[in-house]
């Protein structure tokens, strides 16, 4: 006899996520995946991180091996707020360490959402991040934006109709999209939330990979906005994934609310990653370990822009991206990119469907490419693959 455990609401019917459908496409042996966003682990700086693991239990192995505290180690907050710092003045007590942002956005939910109330988001966006405000109960909804993010008059009108607790915006190389908000456009949203004395949660964990231009401060830098914004960020795409350390920046009591909603998820994050990483911020040469990469992606990048440009169907529009890890694809002309996949991967190459990103009213025709995993030559001959996919997709009778 089996037992059915009751299951909460918020996750009724909910047996699989589209987080973990990426990670088990991308596992497939015959299929080359551009679903994750998933660093080549070639890329990695392994024996800087080794030595970095190496000095912390030889020199502070039995404090690393403990309990810790809640809002992070002294030695990890004060190298976080240095990298904050060199946009947005930052003090280590106004940053609490997480376990990667997406605990992150967990933990802001938890603080800052209650059952019913509404969050504003990009339409599209990050999906593990409407899956957190969902879970909280939140109702998400989403504003239309163009190539260069967020559109003030949608989002000027989503206000007033919705009255919302927060939004959520991600700046630079927007996840899925690639795309980026301009400074002119910054201020433009950052005026309305400051006039809107509303709540801001400003996800930032690709910025630093620029691959051409100049690097934009956080819309949390303008005047007024530090103190109404949760300013996130992460190691996970500059250092490693596996070593899951972000944080957050806030101003005022909202920081204790953070610490509490922290110590009942997780009470702390790993020490000993934390004392690491500080460690390697302190010591190793990360600016020209993320040139390096920055280097290497641009050419990936490229290498999927050079193979999809003029080859997909005139009603397509695909993004340019100026950093970051995605190019977002509209196919339009009828296709459903959801039920394309499964014809994809026979063909042995995957994407991520577009429609998981939207909040409502999901566009099919759009899917999501990461360029970060592969050399430019699998990407080239997977890109060749894709675009006969569509061609023969297109073939097909109505």
């Amino acid at each position: 006899m089996t037992f059915d455990f009751p299951v909460a609401d918020r996750y009724r019917g909910l047996a699989t996520s589209p987080v973990k459908e990426i990670f088990a496409l991308a596992a497939r042996p015959d299929v080359v995946s551009f679903a994750g966003g998933i660093p080549d682990p070639a890329l990695f700086d392994l024996d800087a991180v080794r030595r970095c693991y190496d000095w912390v239990l030889t020199h502070q192995g039995q404090r690393a091996l403990q309990y810790g505290v809640t809002e992070g180690e002294a030695e990890m907050r004060e190298q976080a707020a240095a990298r904050m710092s060199r946009f947005l003045p930052t003090s280590a007590d106004q940053v609490q360490i997480t376990s990667g942002s997406q605990e992150g956005l967990f933990i802001a939910a938890q603080a800052l959402l209650n059952e019913g109330d509404v969050i504003l988001v990009e339409s599209p966006t990050y999906l593990a991040a409407v899956q957190a405000f969902a879970a909280h109960g939140a109702r998400v909804i989403g504003v239309p934006g163009d190539d260069h993010g967020v559109l003030p008059d949608a989002l000027e009108a989503a206000i007033g109709e919705h009255s919302p607790a927060a939004l959520y915006l991600i700046p630079s190389f927007q996840n899925p999209t690639g795309r980026t908000m301009p400074m002119s456009r910054r201020e433009q949203v950052g005026e309305i939330v400051l006039r809107h004395r509303l709540a801001l949660i400003e996800d930032d964990p690709y910025g630093d990979l620029r691959f051409s231009g100049e690097a934009l401060a956080p819309i949390a830098s303008l005047p007024g906005l530090s103190k109404q914004t949760l300013l996130m960020n992460s190691m996970s795409k500059l250092m490693s994934p596996g070593v899951r350390i972000g944080w957050t920046r806030a101003e005022g009591p909202i920081g204790q609310t953070l610490a509490v909603a922290k110590s009942a998820i997780s009470m702390q994050s790993s020490v000993v990653d934390q004392l690491t990483v500080a460690r390697y911020l302190e010591t190793e040469d990360l600016e020209g370990h993320v040139a390096q990469v920055i280097d290497v992606y641009r050419h990936r990048r490229d290498a999927m822009a050079d193979a999809l440009s003029g080859r997909l169907p005139d009603s397509a529009h695909i993004t340019y991206p100026e950093g970051g890890m995605f190019l977002w694809a509209s196919l339009g002309s009828g296709i459903n990119a959801q039920d394309m996949l499964a014809d994809a991967c026979d063909a042995g190459v995957a994407y991520l469907p577009g429609w998981s990103f939207f909040a409502q009213d999901p566009d099919f025709s759009t899917l999501r490419l990461s360029f970060v995993t592969h050399s430019p030559d699998v990407i080239a001959e997977s890109m060749d693959r894709l675009v006969g996919v569509i061609d023969r997709t297109l073939e097909q009778p109505i």
